[in-house]
């Protein structure tokens, strides 16, 4: 029986109106700014916690950068000897560092730590006492430090700050999200988007809020060659768009214009001059120059491949005081909200790159070929990469797991 209106009063039980209550307290952890503040003033991480400033800055002018990691030592024989133990997780990304104090770093080691970054992806240090201005500090070293148009910055009021915080007041909407949309490179859609940025945990669930990485490189590398050189002619189209109306519906500040910039589907990361597939779901919204349908169609492959192809993939379970680095020309990654109601905090710096660099631009710039990263690791290896190292049989085959 379809329903009808009725001028009855609810008799709706205050336990279920409460569950109700709670239910319109959801959200989407992507575009929905962290507005969540359970009001405890005795938490130890207070001033840290998300704070909105009702301000409004001009469009950001190009920078100049200089990429540090072409200073290093390719063989990073500084930083590696301060280590206790280097760690790779997989033999295509991530790699943990222990037994060294992220405060006492050289500028050498700063160099081999960013061309570390470049090369793995992303980089995990655990135990760092260093402190929110000694990490900006760090950041600087790697370029000019970039302020968030939308995102939420410390209540100390520390502008160049990104804060990530949940607590119970508030729980991701599944409805309102898929767990594919939440891969993103950091602010994809700015002019000069960011190169070596990190995150530190100040506070975090014992278990759960993990963090997964997947590399850019190892999709390009993962690719048949004929596709590999179809997206290096192609351009797509990042937006700040979703980000800023999502900040006012939540009736909070735009700090600055959203924009919507033009970069290559495929960069070379100046660092190593590597190629990687630079899209990602949360910020790229179509290719240039193609029909729609084809658009649509390439993007979600390559967006499946990011969220789906494990062996391109590492995850991270955090712990206080760990702090990541990770090349965000290299890799995509995505959170996992999995821990509500506990409260997950950090605080990320992020310094500016260069614009992304097509392939045909870095060949015609430096006089030098860019690489496939798979490649040249197995030029290293002494292996023989004359089929391109794409030998496709007919034949079906599995694994034995």
């Amino acid at each position: 029986m379809a329903p009808v209106a009725t001028n009855e009063k609810s008799t709706t039980t205050p336990n279920v109106q409460s569950l109700k209550d709670d239910a319109s307290k959801v959200f989407n952890p992507f575009y929905s700014p962290a507005i969540a503040d359970d009001g405890d003033e005795s938490y130890i991480h207070s001033q840290y916690k998300p704070f909105f400033p009702n301000l409004s800055w001009p469009p950001l002018e190009e920078v100049e950068v200089t990429e540090r990691a072409l200073f290093a030592d390719p063989e990073k024989k500084s930083l590696f000897r301060a280590a206790k133990k280097v760690r790779h997780y997989t033999p295509v990304i991530g790699t943990e560092i222990s037994g060294i104090d992220l405060r006492q770093l050289s500028d050498s080691q700063k160099d081999e730590l960013a061309l570390l970054v470049a090369e793995r992806g992303v980089v995990f240090f655990r135990d760092q006492e260093i402190n929110i201005q000694e990490q900006l500090d760090l950041a600087r070293h790697f370029g000019p430090l970039h302020k968030h148009a939308t995102t939420p910055i410390p209540k100390a009021g520390i502008e160049e700050v990104h804060v990530v915080y949940n607590d119970h007041s508030r729980r991701p909407d599944p409805a309102s999200f898929s767990k594919l949309e939440l891969w993103h490179s950091d602010v994809t859609y700015e002019v000069q988007p960011p190169s070596v940025t990190s995150l530190k945990v100040i506070a975090g669930p014992e278990y759960g809020g993990d963090t997964l990485w997947a590399s850019g490189y190892a999709l390009y590398s993962g690719l048949s060659p004929g596709f590999q050189k179809y997206l290096e002619g192609l351009k797509a189209v990042h937006s700040a768009v979703a980000q800023a109306d999502g900040a006012r519906a939540a009736g909070l500040p735009v700090r600055r214009e959203a924009i919507e910039t033009v970069h290559p589907v495929v960069r070379v990361n100046p660092a190593t001059g590597w190629k990687s597939v630079y899209v990602n779901p949360g910020f790229t919204r179509r290719i240039v120059g193609v029909p729609k349908a084809e658009s649509d169609a390439i993007l979600s492959f390559l967006f499946h491949q990011i969220a789906e192809n494990v062996d391109n993939q590492v995850r991270f379970q955090w712990e206080p005081n760990s702090i990541a680095f990770w090349d965000n020309r290299a890799v995509v990654h995505s959170a996992t909200f999995d821990f509500w109601p506990a409260t997950r905090h950090a605080l990320r710096a992020t310094p500016h790159g260069e614009k992304p660099t097509s392939v045909e631009d870095y060949e015609r710039q430096t006089g030098k070929v860019a690489k496939d990263r798979q490649l040249e690791i197995w030029k290293q290896q002494g292996l023989d990469t004359q089929t391109n190292g794409k030998n496709y049989s007919t034949k079906a085959r599995g694994y034995n797991d």
